[in-house]
């Protein structure tokens, strides 16, 4: 416990107290001051509003998308239900930044899209339509709902799965149908789910920094934030931009907490879908395999793009290339910038995934086999990085571990060694592992609870009792035990950090340690005309990489995977 405590106190709590501090005693005393000239700009209040609308239209769509699809997978049993479930999830395997590259080849001006719709005539091409919409905010919105959809319908379907049946049957007996039963049963007893899905849909869409970044909607809090990363030291002004997105998190979920926790949930039994489901008839099937199939379509377009743009020889002013080559993917090994983006990425996941199982083995073992004070405030801690917006910690890294160096005046030996260790300007590579390994940790906490739950505490009592100490008793009967879940939380973590965002661009500020991601942005950047095939190829190896990864994760955990997604 107070190995954890100095963890969460130095990596989660320390930096978010820098900032508090900056933002509210930037002179020595307290002052509202900065926040006073926040809301008195029209800039920060119109990039204020932009991030509200992108979060509100993104999660109301993902609403409307996902409560229709979940009731028909936790109602209904027919054929090939679990293999469209598994693809329902497949968006997840890429961050909508990513997809950015290829909807613009898709969706832009002069675009596939209106480059066919001038050769059959219908637009002229000088006419072309603004598929992104107002600057591309349609374009985020859009790739928006096709990732985070999975995480609602995780999170929804759990719910609904865990609905008593014999409710909907009382409900049926007095005449209830249709509408009316999913409205008055259904709906209000999966409202902890909802709204636990909806509220990180909501930060999500508040804070995403790389789609905004590619597509170019740049007049939004996350943006304005990374922009002032450079200014982390010297303008206090960046951080009530953090503090307000921290702020408006905070206020979420204890709007959240007051939504749901003024009635009762409670049921007498727990649904299980085997028995609640109802075979689908004919009709129902169609509309089933309609939505489902034709949200598929629309969601793995950003996918498809990507992968077409990684082999695209030779493609302008066409709506599909007209030569086509696997060259990008060997380039992708040959490339400085990619080769050492990739060698720096499995340092850093590699070791973020060993600290993420050594904490959370340690944070799973606590809530799960020892009585401690204050436990229920551990497990809180260890779940906070999902509702911590990773602008918001990687801006507290890069500000609260800024250690100053005047190259007029060498400092002595040990600052020197201080700055060049931890100061991410110098070196991110230590902050990048913790920062990696904060945000991914509560993967493995809720896979190593999810296995100490199922593994009976007797086998652990009986090797206490022949003379094994407790150390011994974990290494040697707990660990093998929970092996496959561990395995499955650390592949998770692992994988999801290779592909991380907003600590990658954050803190990675020299090109001798950028990750994937950050390596991706760069190319995109340039003006060589190979470099976005370059930076599709390795994103399309990335999406590869997490795909084998859930699929792994999905036949360990099962239907306890939608746990690691509840905030």
């Amino acid at each position: 416990m107070l190995f954890l405590a100095l963890f969460f106190g130095l990596f989660m709590f320390y930096p978010l107290g820098y900032m508090f501090q900056a933002a509210l005693w930037p002179e020595g005393h307290f002052t509202l001051e900065l926040f006073r000239l926040l809301f008195l700009s029209p800039f920060q209040l119109e990039c204020i509003w932009n991030s509200f609308q992108l979060a509100i239209i993104i999660t109301a769509l993902t609403t409307l998308v996902t409560l229709p699809v979940a009731h028909w997978f936790s109602r209904y049993s027919f054929p090939g239900k679990a293999l469209l479930s598994g693809l329902l999830l497949v968006p997840m395997i890429m961050p909508p930044f990513v997809g950015a590259i290829g909807i613009k080849q898709f969706f832009a001006r002069f675009g596939t899209i209106n480059l066919w719709l001038d050769q059959i005539g219908l637009v002229p091409i000088e006419n072309g339509i603004d598929w992104l919409g107002a600057g591309g905010f349609w374009g985020v919105v859009i790739l928006g709902v096709l990732h985070v959809y999975p995480i609602m319908f995780l999170n929804v379907t759990a719910g609904m799965a865990n609905v008593d049946p014999t409710l909907r049957e009382a409900a049926e007996n007095l005449g209830a149908r249709g509408w009316r039963l999913f409205r008055t049963i259904t709906l209000p007893l999966v409202m902890p789910g909802y709204f636990a899905g909806a509220i990180i849909v909501f930060i999500f869409a508040f804070t995403d920094l790389g789609t905004p970044l590619l597509i170019g909607y740049t007049r939004v809090v996350s943006v304005q934030i990374f922009d002032k990363v450079v200014e982390a030291g010297t303008n206090p002004f960046a951080y009530t931009l953090v503090i307000f997105v921290l702020l408006l998190t905070v206020v979420l979920f204890l709007l959240s907490k007051k939504l749901t926790g003024g009635k009762s949930y409670e049921m007498m039994g727990r649904g299980h879908a085997g028995e609640a489901s109802l075979p689908a008839s004919t009709a129902r099937r169609c509309l089933i395999y309609g939505g489902t199939l034709g949200l598929l379509l629309v969601a793995l377009l950003p996918h498809a793009s990507v992968v077409i743009q990684s082999i695209a020889q030779h493609w302008f002013m066409t709506p599909l290339p007209t030569e086509i080559s696997g060259q990008y993917y060997a380039e992708v090994f040959r490339h400085p910038l990619t080769l050492s983006s990739i060698r720096n990425s499995l340092f850093y996941s590699s070791f973020s995934a060993l600290l993420d199982l050594v904490l959370g083995v340690a944070i799973a073992y606590i809530l799960t086999r020892r009585r401690v004070p204050g436990a229920h405030v551990l497990d809180a801690i260890a779940m906070l990085p999902l509702a911590l917006p990773g602008i918001v910690l990687a801006f507290g890294y890069v500000a609260g571990f800024n250690i100053p160096v005047d190259p007029q005046h060498p400092p002595v030996a040990w600052y020197q060694w201080l700055h060049d260790f931890v100061d991410p300007s110098a070196n991110p590579t230590l902050l990048m592992i913790i920062s990696y390994s904060v945000r991914r940790l509560p993967y493995i906490v809720r896979a190593a609870v999810a296995g100490l739950q199922q593994t009976s505490v007797t086998l652990e009592e009986a090797s206490l009792n022949l003379g094994a100490s407790p150390l011994r008793t974990l290494l040697r009967i707990t660990m093998p035990l929970v092996m496959a879940n561990l395995i499955a939380g650390s592949i998770l973590t692992f994988s999801f950090a290779m592909l991380e965002v907003s600590d990658g661009l954050m803190l990675a500020m020299k090109e001798a340690y950028y990750p994937i991601t950050k390596g991706i942005y760069q190319l995109i950047g340039r003006v060589d005309p190979s470099a976005p095939s370059v930076a599709c190829a390795l994103g399309v190896l990335g999406m590869l990489l997490l795909t084998v990864s859930l699929l792994i994760a999905s036949k360990v955990l099962g239907k306890r995977m939608g746990q690691l997604f509840h905030a």
